[in-house]
Parts: C-alpha cells; sequence; structure tokens
C-alpha cells in the first residue's frame, strides 16, 4: 500500500479535493491524507464541487504538514501553482502538479463563477489520479 500526502498551502480547497478524490479512485492502493503550510478550514466550494461527483469531503479537516510524520509518508504531490508549496522532508517520491488556486478572492465574483473554478481544478487533479492509479497498477502487476 502507498503512503501518499497531498500538499498545498492552505489545505482548504485543491489538497483536500485531492484527498477525496485519491481515496475514491485509489481505493486499497493507498492510505491519503493532505496537509498545508498554513491550513485555514475545508472550503465550502470545495465541498459542492466534490458532492457533484458524489465524493464527500465535508468531514475532512485542514491539517498542518507539520504534524505529518514524514516516515509515514511514500509519496508527497505539491498542488501548487503561483504560491511556495510546503515541503516535507524525508526520502520520498515527490511528484509536483501544479493546479491554479480555486479560492483566490475575486470580490464581487458570482457564486456559480467562483464553483467553476473549483469545478476546473477538481477535474485536472482527478485526470492526474487517474492516471497515478493507473501507474501504480502497472508497476504491481510488474513486467509483462
Amino acid at each position: 500500500m502507498h503512503r501518499i500526502v497531498f500538499l498545498c498551502v492552505a489545505n482548504s480547497s485543491r489538497s483536500q479535493m485531492a484527498e477525496g478524490l485519491a481515496r475514491h479512485i485509489l481505493g486499497s492502493r493507498a492510505r491519503v491524507t493532505s496537509a498545508g503550510s498554513r491550513p485555514t478550514r475545508v472550503n465550502p466550494y470545495a465541498v459542492t464541487a466534490m458532492a457533484e461527483i458524489g465524493i464527500d469531503i465535508g468531514g475532512q479537516r485542514a491539517k498542518s504538514v507539520d504534524d505529518i510524520d514524514h516516515d509515514t509518508v511514500d509519496m508527497v504531490i505539491t498542488l501548487c501553482a503561483d504560491e511556495v508549496c510546503p515541503v516535507l522532508p524525508g526520502r520520498v517520491r515527490r511528484l509536483h502538479w501544479p493546479i491554479e488556486d480555486p479560492a483566490i478572492d475575486d470580490d464581487g465574483e458570482p457564486p456559480e463563477r467562483i464553483l467553476e473554478r473549483f469545478r476546473l481544478a477538481r477535474d485536472r487533479i482527478r485526470s492526474r489520479i487517474e492516471s497515478l492509479r493507473e501507474e501504480l497498477d502497472a508497476v504491481a502487476s510488474g513486467p509483462s
């Protein structure tokens, strides 16, 4: 079983959606969590975007990267685009998936436009995790 942590700054949107998607897509292939360097709270738009595809992340909570035991992690996936991603020390496989932060503050923007950004981020993350699943399955099955 792979032990994966998704990292971004606030652990409110991208990494939370990635955690929920990875649990759903990878199932028993991986133990998954997420964290941030400045955790806040799970963004309600992230909860809504995930609920639209049948995944409930409403019970997840924002966590600090400082609370992650790096000895229990095999793979770190950072999701920051323009901001500085947190670092988790240790000998792990590192992947970087630059996904624009859907939670940028745009005062006065209609809720539907904000939700559309979350859907776009969710779908990009889902595509990456599906590719990761295929890679993990290929490695698990060994050479043919």
